[in-house]
C-alpha cells in the first residue's frame, strides 16, 4: 500500500516549529510525523534523515527571514532602519509561548554534540550562510546611509558589530527573558554606532 501524499510545505513548517522549540536533539521524527498526521516512514522516504529534514526546514526559514529583513531595512533613515532590524530580531527571539529564542543560535549550540545526536558540518554551513547574508544586508544599509550623509564610518565593521550584538542578545534572551533589557541594549548599540540623537 502506498503511503499517502502529504503537504511538503506544511511538514516543513511543523518540523521547524518543533526544531525551534525543542532543538534537533529534543525533536523526534515520530513527534513531527504525529503532529503532521503522516507516517514516520513517509518522512524518511521524503527527507532521508532528521538532520536532512532540519536543513530543508531551516533553509526555508532563512529565506523567509531574509525577505522580511530586506523589507525592514528598506525604508526610513539609517537610524530607523537599524531600529527596525533590532525590532525584527528581538521579536523573532521572543516569538512563541514560551519564547523560542533564536533558531540559529540554538542550532549552533548543538554542533559538536555526541555523534548521531546533533548537527553536522552541513548545518554549520547553513547557519554561517544565514549570518553572512544578514551581515551583507546590514552592510548595504550602512553603505546607503553613508551615501545619504548619515554615516561616516566603516560600513563592513559597523555591520559586523551590529550583527555580533544580536548574537549576544540571543544569549541574554535565553538567560533572562527580559525584552525591555534587549531593547535598551539595541538602542544603546545604535547610539554607539551612529552617535546619540541630537549629537
Amino acid at each position: 500500500m502506498r503511503p499517502r501524499e502529504f503537504d511538503h510545505d506544511e511538514v516543513l513548517r511543523i518540523a521547524f516549529d518543533q526544531f525551534w522549540r525543542k532543538g534537533v536533539r529534543g525533536t523526534s521524527l515520530s513527534d513531527i510525523a504525529r503532529d503532521a498526521g503522516v507516517q514516520r516512514g513517509s518522512l524518511y522516504n521524503a527527507f532521508g534523515s532528521k538532520e536532512a529534514l532540519f536543513l530543508q526546514a531551516y533553509g526555508r526559514y532563512a529565506e523567509d527571514y531574509l525577505t522580511t529583513l530586506q523589507k525592514a531595512l528598506g525604508t526610513g533613515s539609517l537610524r530607523k532602519r537599524l531600529t527596525a532590524f533590532f525590532d525584527l530580531t528581538i521579536s523573532n527571539f521572543r516569538s512563541g509561548t514560551p519564547p523560542r529564542g533564536c533558531p540559529t543560535t540554538r542550532g549552533l549550540m548543538e554542533l559538536g554534540a555526541a555523534e548521531g545526536e546533533g548537527l553536522d558540518e552541513d548545518a554549520r554551513r547553513a547557519f554561517a550562510s544565514l549570518v553572512s547574508r544578514i551581515v551583507a544586508l546590514v552592510e548595504d544599509t550602512f553603505t546607503a546611509g553613508a551615501a545619504r550623509g548619515e554615516f561616516k564610518g566603516d560600513a563592513a565593521a559597523a555591520a559586523l558589530h551590529i550583527v555580533t550584538v544580536t548574537r549576544g542578545l540571543a544569549v541574554l534572551e535565553r538567560a533572562f527573558g527580559d525584552e525591555a533589557q534587549l531593547r535598551k541594549i539595541a538602542a544603546g548599540t545604535i547610539d554607539l554606532v551612529l552617535g546619540r540623537k541630537g549629537d
